[in-house]
């Protein structure tokens, strides 16, 4: 079983699905509202801010050893990596919503990085990608979140488990939105290997910024 195209099944359509059974309208006031289909509706300006934090907010920052940054090209954010440690190579297929796969070399752990020019809500974002995970892990839930600063950006940090073929997986990544857009960054592996993984996951995760100069 080749890990690398398990969890792109489940979140590839993870923004796209996520905004499809939702409708735009303007009030008679003139406000924008989006209109969901179970008759709900919100703000479309109601939109978390990237830098909406607390205090206690715990705050990382790259590594010393990660001294490459390989850079959006969709929209303006990059991740600074220790190129001893891992590969990448970008997604040229159109058709595709990820922009790059990462591996940890001569390891089963993975990467891939999702970009969207649309600015969400980490709300709406958290929920979509419970909802989409479902289609491939019926089981998929999240085991622990967490609001962290990285590189001076606000993100959200989610923990996700769910079953594929009999194999349990864990997916912990990073989730960014702000004007730029929207950002996943997503590592993977099998619930065995993870906590083998977990520090090096987290020190690529560590490495998102959106200040390339």
């Amino acid at each position: 079983m080749d890990m690398r195209y398990l969890f792109p099944a489940i979140f590839l359509c993870f923004l796209t699905t996520s905004v499809s059974g939702q409708i735009k309208a303007v009030t008679e006031t003139g406000d924008e509202v989006i209109l969901n289909q179970d008759g709900t509706w919100k703000s479309a300006t109601s939109v978390t801010p990237s830098y909406d934090t607390r205090l206690d907010t715990p705050v990382f920052n790259k590594d010393k050893n990660a001294t490459f940054l390989l850079k959006g090209t969709k929209i303006n954010y990059g991740i600074w990596l220790d190129p001893k440690k891992w590969s990448f190579k970008s997604k040229k297929d159109e058709n595709s919503a990820t922009e790059y796969v990462l591996t940890l070399k001569k390891e089963s752990a993975y990467c891939i990085v999702i970009p969207e020019a649309i600015q969400l809500s980490l709300e709406l974002v958290e929920a979509a990608a419970i909802t989409n995970g479902k289609s491939a892990a019926p089981d998929i839930h999240i085991v622990r979140e967490e609001t962290r600063k990285i590189n001076n950006n606000i993100v959200k940090n989610l923990e996700l488990r769910g079953t594929i073929d009999g194999t349990k997986f864990v997916y912990f990544g990073y989730y960014y939105t702000g004007p730029l857009g929207t950002v996943q960054v997503l590592c993977y592996t099998s619930e065995s290997l993870f906590p083998k993984y977990k520090a090096e996951m987290e020190e690529l995760l560590n490495g998102f910024t959106t200040k390339l100069d």
